[in-house]
């Protein structure tokens, strides 16, 4: 069995969290990292400890996975051994020999005007997959300091597919931002679909059986993309959601425009950048389009506690609220996909699982 995680509108979705509910929950024996590089950040919470991760895989929440970079992604070779050492991860975390290392000359590129305009991230992935592109990037197997943890992971892979066992792969960002179906030029430097979530980890698209959408309850976004439509202040208090969050943040004494202090509220930080997202309501015509692009058959939402504070830490369909079971039914209606995991909380386990039919 192989799975892919996807992000299915503009990243910040919670895919870390549904990798790491998954590694623990299914026990795959391989969990591989795809998606571009550094520039996206997962965020994972394991007992109340968070771990905001941009190289490894949140599959490392389960203690007997082995974990691996797929040779597609974008290598940063400190933050990659600071994250090994944070999670306790060496000896059973490998990349494939074929991984494109960023160096110091791609993150000061990745600093120029152009790049300020668009909203990258100043990671260096931009022009590290330029280098790539045109046959002047260094490879993994050129460092001797990653030399203990260089394989080939299609062989890896291949081999455990062929031999029946579990494999999770982990997909970053988000379907908005990919490179051929996102707002060009406010993309990121490559695919972020299923399929090349696959090839980046040399799986063909035969061997592919589960692909999880992950949608959060409500849409946020970094970045400078002009073509996305945040809450104005007439929409939120038109909204009985919104217009609550928004009474919530001024009890509070949070200031900005509504917008922001809704954000402030959530608490939507972006991981590796540190900017506020932007908030807005659910794009339900670019999830069905996500959807099918991706071939999803499955899809997520998380964030739901958020949203509903009522439904926080629920576990079961039964313990949701009417208004989040309406805002759910809405959202598969018009996907065309049946939601079968729930996150309610921040914690690995606080899930609803309905892969097996409802509670």
């Amino acid at each position: 069995m192989v799975s892919i995680v996807v992000g299915g509108h503009y990243g910040d979705e919670g895919k870390g969290k549904i990798v790491s509910y998954l590694a623990v929950k299914d026990n795959p024996l391989y969990i591989s990292r795809a998606g571009v590089g550094p520039n996206a950040g997962h965020t994972v919470y394991v007992e109340g400890k968070k771990y905001g991760l941009r190289m490894i895989t949140c599959g490392f929440t389960n203690p007997n996975a082995q974990l691996l970079i797929g040779a597609g992604v974008l290598v940063d070779i400190p933050r990659l051994l600071e994250e090994i050492k944070m999670t306790d991860t060496d000896g059973r975390i490998f990349i494939d020999k074929r991984c494109t290392i960023i160096e110091q000359e791609h993150k000061d590129a990745d600093k120029s005007a152009n790049s300020k305009k668009i909203g990258t991230t100043g990671s260096g992935c931009g022009p590290a997959n330029a280098a790539r592109v045109n046959r002047t990037a260094k490879q993994a197997k050129d460092f001797s300091e990653l030399k203990k943890y260089l394989v080939d992971v299609p062989q890896i892979l291949n081999d455990a597919i062929d031999a029946g066992e579990e494999v999770l792969i982990e997909g970053t960002q988000g379907f908005g931002l990919s490179l051929y179906w996102g707002n060009y030029p406010y993309v990121t430097s490559k695919d972020t679909s299923a399929s090349t979530a696959a090839a980046d980890c040399g799986i063909g698209p035969t061997n592919i059986d589960k692909v999880y959408a992950i949608f959060k309850a409500y849409m946020s976004r970094v970045g400078e993309d002009p073509y996305i439509h945040y809450l104005t202040d007439d929409e939120i208090n038109a909204s009985p959601v919104f217009a609550r969050l928004l009474k919530n943040a001024d009890e509070k004494g949070l200031d900005g425009t509504g917008n922001q202090k809704i954000a402030k509220v959530l608490g939507e930080v972006g991981t590796v950048t540190g900017r506020p997202r932007k908030i807005g309501e659910f794009d339900y015509k670019l999830a069905r389009y996500s959807a099918k692009i991706n071939s999803a058959t499955d899809i997520c939402i998380t964030c739901l506690d958020k949203l509903f504070p009522e439904c926080f830490g629920a576990k079961e369909h039964s313990q949701l609220s009417t208004e989040a079971l309406a805002h759910i039914k809405k959202i598969e209606d018009a996907v065309g996909v049946r939601a079968t995991l729930i996150s309610t909380g921040p914690d690995v386990n606080d899930v609803i699982d309905l892969r097996d039919g409802l509670d």
